[in-house]
Parts: C-alpha cells; structure tokens; sequence
C-alpha cells in the first residue's frame, strides 16, 4: 500500500480527529510523550504549553490536518517545516543527559503515543476496534513517521509487535518527569483561558475550578498501570469508574450531526473575535452576542461565589503594563520564570507559523530575534548565568528599542508582506494576527505603511503598552 493512499477523507484518522473523545486521548498521548525524559527535556526547555496552551494545541491540529491531508504537496511542506523546526530542539536535562527533538526513536514514540491513545480511547468508551481497524490506523501512523523523512521501522511492522514494544517503552523508558507533573498537577489548575473567553475572568475560574480537577483524575487514571504503580501517581477512589463515564459520554457524540463537532470549526471559534471582517462575516455579532451574556453570567458568579473580584479594563483603553507583568505577559513565552533564547525563538516560531514561512524567511526572523537575545543578555543579564529574570529586568527598567529590536520589525514587516509591496493590506494582515483589521483606517483600500507597524511594533514591545493586535498574538494564552 502506497503511503499516499494512506491519508485523506477516507482515513480512520479523520474519524478520529473530529470525534470528541480524541481531546481526551491527545491529552492522554501528551503525557506519555512528557514522560519520556528527552522529550520531557524539551518540553520543559522551549515549549510554550504551560504560558500558551490553546495556542499550541491549535498549531498542533493545524499541523496534523496537513500532514493527514489529501495534498501531498502540502504535506511535504508541512513535513519540512516541522523539520526545520525540531532541528533547533536540542540541549541537555537538569541531569546533563542530551536530547535531541530530531532522535529518530523520540520521533517514533511521539507517533506510538498517537496510535496507542487512540485505541485505548475506543476501548475505554466500549467501542473497541476491530483488527483490521487497528491495522489500518497503525498503518497510517507509520506512514505519517515515514513523511516525515523518518525511518518507519523505528515503530515495528505489525501491530502484534507495536505491543511488545509499547510494554518495554512504559515499563523500561518512562519517568516521573517535571514536564508530566506540571501537565498533571499545575496545567489545569492555572490554565489561563482560550482567547474567546480572554477579559471573562470570573467565568472561566468557575468553569476551571470545576473541571480542571475532573480532567486530571481521569487522564491519571487512564494512564498504563505499571507506569502508574512506578512513578507513585496517586490512585483516587472511583477514578476509573469515573474515567469509563466521561469516555461513554462523550462517545455519545457520535450520535450528533457530522457538522456539529467539526474540530476545525471548534477550536476556530475559541479564536473568534468580535472585529467585524472586510467581507462581513456574520460571525461577529454572534460572537459580540454571547460575549455579552457570558459577562452577564460573570456578573451573577462575583454575586454568588467566592473568587475573588477581577478588574476588566475598560473598552478602548490602551494601558501601560509594569514592567513584571510585561515580562510574564509577552517575554517569558515557556512560562519558567526567566527570559532566555527559548522565549524569543518560540516568538519567532509562532510568527514564522502564523505566516506559513519557507525559507529563508523563517530563518531571516530567526536571526533577527536571535540578534535581539543577543543584546537583551549584553545589557540585563547581571549575574551572568545566561538568562535574565524578571528581577533583572525590572530592576533595569529597560528601553528595548535598541537596533535589534528595530530589525526584528523590519523583518517581521518584510515576511508579512507577500506580495512586497511596501504595505501589509487586509489579507496580509489576518495572516497575522487572524483578524480584521483593529486600527482605524480610512477608506476601502485600508493599508499598513512599513513605519506604522514598526511604530506600533516598538511601541508595544519597548513601551509595555497593551495592543488589540499584538497581545493576542505574543501574550495570548
């Protein structure tokens, strides 16, 4: 069978994909990839899913459309970046034990995770598939690994073998790492909320206090016994009766229109704004509708709960941040504490996402942000170990717009610019920032002059000002 065949409308993959069981076994997946100590390692080093969660998890779904697609053009673009990408994943744990995101092995364990997730999915909800279905996921797995340049027998050939090695991977490989318990225990309990609920405070601490606890038991619960029993995760009474119920519920799904649980129109609402589009889309009075009765809502929780009260900035204001909440809000991008080359390449990795680079340009936007890390440490690392804390940062009270933050906005202007013209039109600019345009622009033709955005750039990046395009873009969660 040609890998070709292997993907598309036809896959089991995208039946997966838009079941609503799948959010319960990607997170699953997740863990045990955290559990490995190499990519635990890497996590814990430049990833961005404690600061930014909903942001990785729609660049992971996004990423996963192209590469389970039907264009294979579009998939060996995907596989390039991905490439390019897991190439400057590299460094050492706390224990000085090397990792490398380009591990062939690591790279056949994030892909095992996958497959094995989504068969426990289906067995735990009471639908466990059948072997020719399980081949043909297993197949089609081993196809993404291939695509991307990786050698698929680093997974084994048969299904009967992938089992062998899954045992010998949880019982032999697996750990307690830090990146796991922060997923497990810290994740859920401060997990800021998706852009559609951003400003509704009161709301989502309910909607968090609620659930947050619920979705940690019951992905420890569905995790390999042995691996359990091994790190010392807790067993809580009634968590594996409570795990089968949410997995049958939500089984239950399957029932519903084919157009209600599309993934891809989902997570596209958590990112919905109420900024009406140049086409008008209808979307917007919608989305200005339920915003208002979600802050009704918000308003009778302050009434009947304990949070504590949440200020919401007024509408239209642009307010200055402190220097500390500018560091967690916008710099420290990993969300460990600290400002170090991690924060700006993941930066420079969303912008480069955002706009769908190639090269050079995405390396042109890596070497302006890497330029600016350069000079950042010169001017606030005072105790020389190689990062700067907010304390540092504070304590300098910095002007950033020195010459190479000024050339991080030239040349994030030059590759949002695609068609070179010397100005980012409407088109140019949803590609960033995934809106209409928020600046108040004259006339049909609204454009955006090079020196306006590298104003509104340094602006926003050397003055701590709030922006309504910038912060959902560099300080959205």
């Amino acid at each position: 069978m040609e890998i070709g065949s292997l993907f598309g409308a036809d896959s089991q993959f995208h039946r997966f994909f838009n079941d609503p069981r799948w959010a319960l076994a990607m997170l699953r997946a997740t863990v045990l990839e955290a559990a490995h100590p190499q990519i635990g390692a890497a996590l814990l080093d430049n990833s961005t899913f404690v600061a930014h969660p909903w942001r990785r998890l729609r660049n992971t779904l996004v990423s996963l459309q192209r590469m389970f697609g039907t264009d294979d053009a579009v998939r060996e673009r995907e596989a390039a970046r991905l490439n390019r990408l897991h190439a400057r994943l590299s460094g050492a744990d706390v224990q000085n034990r090397p990792y490398d995101a380009m591990d062939p092995e690591v790279r056949a364990w994030v892909v095992a995770t996958l497959f094995e997730s989504s068969v426990t999915m289906c067995r735990l909800s009471g639908q466990p598939l059948d072997q020719d279905t399980m081949e043909q996921l297993y197949a089609e797995f081993r196809a993404f690994l291939a695509a991307l340049g990786s050698d698929a027998g680093h997974l084994p050939p048969t299904v009967p073998e992938f089992w062998v090695y899954y045992d010998r991977m949880v019982e032999e490989e697996l750990e307690n790492t830090e990146a796991l318990r922060i997923i497990l225990y810290r994740l859920f309990d401060h997990l800021p909320a998706p852009p559609l609920l951003d400003g509704l405070p009161t709301v989502w601490a309910a909607s968090r206090a609620l659930a947050g606890p619920v979705i940690g038991t019951i992905t420890v619960a569905s995790l390999p016994e042995p691996f359990r029993r091994r790190a010392g995760l807790p067993e809580v009474p009634g968590a594996q009766t409570l795990m089968q119920s949410i997995y049958l519920t939500a089984g239950l799904a399957r029932f519903l229109p084919d157009n209600w649980l599309k993934t891809e129109s989902l997570t596209n609402l958590l990112y919905l704004t109420p900024d009406p589009s140049p086409d008008g889309d209808s979307h917007a009075a919608t989305l200005t509708a339920l915003r208002g009765r979600m802050k009704r809502a918000g308003a009778l929780f302050r009434l009947v709960t304990p949070f504590p009260a949440q200020r919401e900035p007024a509408d239209g204001t642009t307010p200055l941040r402190s220097a500390g909440d500018f560091f967690t809000a916008v710099l420290d991008q990993t969300g460990d504490g600290y400002l170090d080359w991690p924060d700006l390449a993941a930066m420079a990795r969303e912008l480069a996402s955002r706009l769908d680079l190639d090269e050079p340009e995405e390396t042109k936007l890596y070497n302006a942000y890497a330029a600016w890390w350069r000079e950042l440490q010169a001017a606030l690392d005072i105790d020389g170990d190689g990062r700067v804390s907010k304390d540092e940062y504070a304590a300098a009270v910095p002007s950033l717009a020195g010459p190479a933050l000024i050339r991080v906005a030239e040349v994030l202007f030059d590759v949002t610019d695609a068609d070179g013209n010397d100005f980012i039109d409407a088109e140019e600019y949803r590609a960033l920032f995934r809106t209409a345009f928020r600046r108040t622009l004259p006339g049909a033709e609204a454009r955006y002059s090079r020196s306006e955005f590298v104003q509104d750039f340094l602006s926003f990046m050397s003055g701590r000002r709030s922006s309504t395009a910038f912060d959902p873009l560099l300080a959205g969660a």
